[in-house]
């Protein structure tokens, strides 16, 4: 204590244990507005970001309850107070979409999604990453939604008690390979001389078979020559 005032530890100083967040209770008691239909919301955060153990999503929903933009992200492994979670979902959420500050009512809503090793239920870390979307959502202008965990034994809303199986924290391994070879179709691979002329093959055949004038001395006919052609390559994206 100097001068009578208490100082404190720095808000960037690293403890064991979390000093900013909130207990299942009190999160549940707060009004959190209920996420229309969270397996489909799941699947489709999912589906776009594959988060890994460790990964934090924060999505935000528009006035239809419609997913308007998200980002995911490692934190930094040694933050465990709910005010560093805070300040990293600022950071994302100043990137992905504007404030609504100016607005008298939020119209719009922040929904964290936190994947994770473990068992599934609340944990002190889940309250500090809620105590961040609560206070990160003030300072944005957006209304304070769902918080996600995301665990081996599948997908749970904490607060509300929904839940599900799939997908879990290890389904990101499921995910669709982002790059692609493929091979064109063989009519690709052959110049038009070359389609011409095997069309027109069978054609002359024939009409050597049936002309009695045909000569002998004539060497057979041999198909064009095909030029090799690299196979095409096709990147999705995410």
């Amino acid at each position: 204590m100097i001068n009578g005032i208490g100082r404190g530890q720095h808000p960037l100083a690293r403890s064991s244990s979390p000093r900013r967040l909130l207990d299942l209770e009190t999160w549940s008691a707060s009004g959190i507005p209920l996420l229309r239909d969270p397996r489909d919301f799941v699947l489709e955060l999912h589906q776009r970001h594959l988060p890994q153990p460790g990964t934090v999503v924060v999505a935000v929903l528009d006035a239809l309850h419609h997913l308007a933009a998200s980002a995911s992200f490692a934190p930094w492994p040694h933050d465990t107070d709910g005010w560093q979670h805070r300040n990293a979902l600022l950071t994302q959420l100043r990137q992905i979409t504007p404030h609504d500050l100016r607005l008298a009512r939020p119209a719009r809503t922040a929904v964290l999604l936190r994947c994770r090793e473990g068992a599934p239920g609340w944990t002190e870390q889940d309250g500090a990453w809620m105590w961040a979307l609560r206070d990160a959502s003030a300072l944005h202008g957006l209304r304070c939604g769902s918080y996600v965990g995301l665990t081996p034994a599948g997908w749970q809303v904490l607060g509300d008690g929904r839940s599900g199986r799939d997908p879990h924290a290890g389904s990101w391994a499921d995910g669709p390979v982002h790059t692609v070879t493929e091979l064109p179709p063989r009519s690709a691979l052959e110049t038009p001389r070359a389609q011409r002329a095997r069309h027109q093959a069978p054609e002359r055949a024939q009409r050597s078979d049936r002309s009695p004038h045909s000569r002998q001395s004539e060497h057979p006919w041999t198909p064009a020559r095909v030029t090799a052609v690299e196979p095409a390559r096709r990147t999705g994206t995410r």
